[in-house]
């Protein structure tokens, strides 16, 4: 449908949109209308994530299901990513904003900017849900994603980083996780 606006000195043509229906809570994470490739999750993952959270698992093994959903969406060849670390940002994101109840990183852990953006998708999946994103901002994003490659999903590239990051946490940090993935493994 489309409307004249009057801006005073001129009028512009706008293209009116019908309601978008309201995403609903349901175990804590958000269930979402709309489409938008890169910037709403899966039913299926949204779904592993709430299995995991009635599970009683922890928030990162829930927001990891995001994570697993962004690697694929790569290796699918629907966007890229300019790393393995941008891939999981974008899945991490992506879980603060459906519900996830995965805290911002630490002050000093991660950039100043980084920090405050994780901060702002996690109060907006904490709230009722509010305004759908601006589609010309889901189509610029998908677009500049697209001209990325798609190494940054490689099991090499994946590998690397997970190594890099078990270095920052010392020889304790990493005995620990192994004890405790050993431990929560699922048998059978």
């Amino acid at each position: 449908m489309r409307a004249l606006l009057d801006f005073g000195h001129k009028r512009s043509p706008v293209v009116l949109t019908p309601p978008v229906t309201p995403m609903l809570h349901k175990n804590g994470i958000k269930l979402a209308a709309g489409s938008g490739e890169v910037t709403m999750p899966e039913k299926k993952t949204i779904e592993r994530a709430r299995q995991d959270a009635r599970e009683g698992k922890a928030a990162s093994t829930q927001a990891g299901e995001f994570v697993r959903e962004e690697i694929d969406h790569i290796r699918q060849g629907k966007h890229g990513a300019r790393s393995a670390r941008q891939a999981i940002a974008i899945g991490l994101s992506k879980a603060r904003r459906a519900g996830v109840k995965l805290t911002p990183p630490k002050a000093g852990s991660v950039p100043e900017r980084t920090r405050t953006q994780a901060k702002r998708d996690y109060v907006r999946g904490q709230e009722s849900p509010g305004r759908a994103a601006s589609p010309r901002r889901s189509r610029a994003v998908t677009a500049a994603l697209q001209h990325e490659g798609r190494r940054a999903a490689s099991h090499a590239a994946l590998s690397r980083q997970a190594r890099a990051s078990a270095r920052k946490r010392g020889a304790a940090g990493r005995s620990r996780t192994a004890q405790k993935a050993a431990r929560t493994r699922a048998r059978g």
